[in-house]
């Protein structure tokens, strides 16, 4: 496996970590998995920030183990330039489906990668996956 190869993958691995319900409950695990630059644009056009994302992530959908969670489908990825990978891929939260793109970073100071900036789009009952 190249390294452009392993770093996709280990952004696919960051990007499932925060799907997981007891990650998303763990402020902690969140602020491991954030860049402290993060941003957001959500589904609903909220902007999110680092701060306002640590402090909701474990009271919005799919933090329950019990309750539905995050099914994501398609996630592929590119490594843009060393330490800098972009993943696109849709999840469905009950019957809610949602294409996504994220940019995860790994900066030289040990923390490993973290997501800098994702969007997310809903999808309209009704549109096709292509």
């Amino acid at each position: 496996m190249d390294s452009a190869t392993d770093d996709v993958n280990q952004a696919i691995a960051g990007e499932l970590q925060l799907m997981d319900p007891e990650v998303r409950a763990s402020r902690e695990r969140v602020r491991r998995l954030l860049d402290p630059e993060f941003v957001e644009v959500g589904g609903s056009g909220r902007r999110w920030t680092y701060e306002a994302m640590v402090a909701e992530l474990s009271s919005r959908p799919g933090r329950s183990p019990g309750a539905p969670r995050y099914e994501p489908s398609d996630i592929s990825g590119v490594r843009l330039a060393p330490g800098l990978v972009h993943l696109t891929f849709e999840t469905v939260l009950g019957d809610v489906r949602t294409r996504r793109s994220s940019i995860w970073r790994k900066r030289d100071d040990g923390a490993g990668w973290r997501m800098y900036y994702h969007q997310a789009t809903r999808v309209p009952p009704g549109v096709d996956t292509a």
